[in-house]
C-alpha cells in the first residue's frame, strides 16, 4: 500500500472513529409535565411481579401533541423544538412503548431526561402578558 493511500485511511478511521464514540448533544425538548401520576400499571398484580417499561416525557409530549391534540407532525416538532424526524422517531418508540406495556399487561412509568425541558417553549401561549396561554398556567 503506497503512503498517500495509508494517510488517506488513517485521516477516515480516525474520522469515524470520532464519530462512533462522541455522539452528538441532544437537542432540549420542551415538553409538558405530568401531574400527580408517573406510574400506570395493570390492577391485582403487584409491581414487583412486572417489568417496567420506561416511556420517555419526550415520547409521550410527542403522542399527545400528535394522537390527541390532532396537530400534524411538523406542528408538533415546532411546539417542541425539534425536528419533523425527531417527531417521528419519538412517535414510533412511544406507541410500541405502550402498546407493548398494555398488551403484555407490563407497567407504564414516565421518565424524565436531561434533554426534556419541562415547561412551554420560547414563544408558546401568547394571550397577552398575564394570559394562561395554551397550555394554562404553565409558565
Amino acid at each position: 500500500m503506497h503512503t498517500k493511500c495509508k494517510a488517506t485511511l488513517g485521516l477516515s478511521l480516525s474520522s469515524v472513529y470520532t464519530r462512533i464514540t462522541v455522539p452528538r448533544q441532544k437537542k432540549l425538548r420542551y415538553c409538558r409535565g405530568v401531574d400527580g401520576f408517573n406510574l400506570f400499571k395493570p390492577s391485582g398484580i403487584p409491581l414487583s411481579q412486572l417489568r417496567i417499561i420506561e416511556l420517555g416525557l419526550d415520547e409521550l409530549e410527542a403522542m399527545r401533541l400528535c394522537d390527541l391534540e390532532g396537530y400534524q407532525q411538523e406542528q408538533a416538532a415546532q411546539q417542541m423544538g425539534v425536528s419533523r424526524g425527531t417527531i417521528q422517531r419519538l412517535l414510533q418508540s412511544g406507541r410500541r412503548k405502550l402498546l407493548t406495556s398494555i398488551t403484555e399487561g407490563q407497567a407504564l412509568s414516565f421518565e424524565e431526561a436531561d434533554h426534556v425541558c419541562i415547561s412551554p417553549a420560547p414563544g408558546w401561549g401568547g394571550r397577552g402578558r398575564h394570559g394562561r396561554g395554551r397550555f394554562g398556567g404553565m409558565r
